[in-house]
């Protein structure tokens, strides 16, 4: 583990790419985001002092989330954004300023590494592994908006299958906040499936201020949708490849519907952004 004077003069010299884009069609109409894709840290930070088993826990990452968003991407010839760091380090789906951002204990485990991060070592994490995937997201939305075809977003999760110790009875997940062009629909999609519990803003609430889908969804008017997956159903490539189907085949009429690409402002439980009216495509 490493003294802050230490990552100090490491700063400048890591090779740590900390975001995945995959490339796919720009007008597909659908952006798909992995927040919490991957369990490793950079070279400099070892291991923030826990041990091995940690890293495959859902503290460290959203277990199956990469391998069922990269099949959605393949699927719908969509470009996809991933982050390549564990949550550990910093969260990537929390606002800049959230005291979650470095956490020091999640989930009962105690992260010694993150007991050294001041406000300088926290504002470094910030802008070397978090900003960058912001920006990237950005800058693929801009991309896409400049096609013509307003891009959807869909950001993939998933979500243990007990919390202290009561079970989990939902399958799948939608969060959201106001807006509801993709959530309702999609849900409406899962409630025809016999034997698939879908929960609506379960096991959290959407309406999180300063996360990934506030910053890029809600403040930009796209419509949006996040899906979490119980872990234990996609913890294995087959699991998450066969839950990737089970919602490619129920996104693909919600990605057809006409609103889902318009620019609308509907704001949010969290910060009272008051609705606006639509932006029509061609004045984008």
């Amino acid at each position: 583990m490493f003294a802050p004077s230490s990552l100090v003069m490491l700063q400048s010299c890591s090779p740590f790419q900390p975001v995945l884009n995959i490339a796919g069609n720009l007008d597909c109409g659908v952006l798909f985001l992995c927040d919490h894709a991957r369990n490793v840290l950079p070279p400099e930070y070892e291991d923030l002092g826990l041990p091995p088993e940690q890293f495959q826990r859902h503290i460290a990452y959203d277990i199956g989330a990469e391998t069922m968003t990269r099949a959605l991407a393949a699927h719908f010839h969509a470009p996809a954004v991933l982050t390549t760091y564990s949550r550990l380090l910093i969260d990537p789906n929390r606002g800049g300023d959230d005291p979650t951002l470095v956490m020091r204990l999640s989930d009962g485990a105690i992260i010694p590494g993150n007991g050294y991060a001041d406000a300088d070592e926290v504002a470094y994490r910030r802008a070397r592994f978090w900003q960058p995937y912001r920006d990237e997201v950005c800058a693929v939305l801009d991309a896409m908006l400049a096609t013509g075809v307003v891009p959807a977003i869909v950001s993939v999760h998933s979500f243990t299958n007990a919390w202290k110790g009561v079970p989990r009875p939902w399958h799948i997940t939608v969060l959201w906040d106001r807006d509801y062009r993709m959530p309702k629909p999609f849900l409406q999609e899962v409630g025809r499936e016999q034997d698939i519990i879908g929960g609506d803003n379960e096991p959290y609430d959407g309406a999180l201020v300063g996360d990934t889908l506030h910053e890029h969804s809600t403040r930009r008017g796209l419509a949006s949708l996040l899906l979490e997956v119980r872990q234990d159903l996609i913890g294995t490539e087959q699991g998450a490849l066969t839950w990737a189907a089970h919602i490619a085949r129920w996104l693909t009429p919600v990605l057809a519907r006409e609103e889902v690409h318009q620019i609308r402002f509907f704001g949010s439980r969290g910060d009272g952004l008051r609705y606006q009216p639509p932006i029509p495509v061609h004045e984008i």
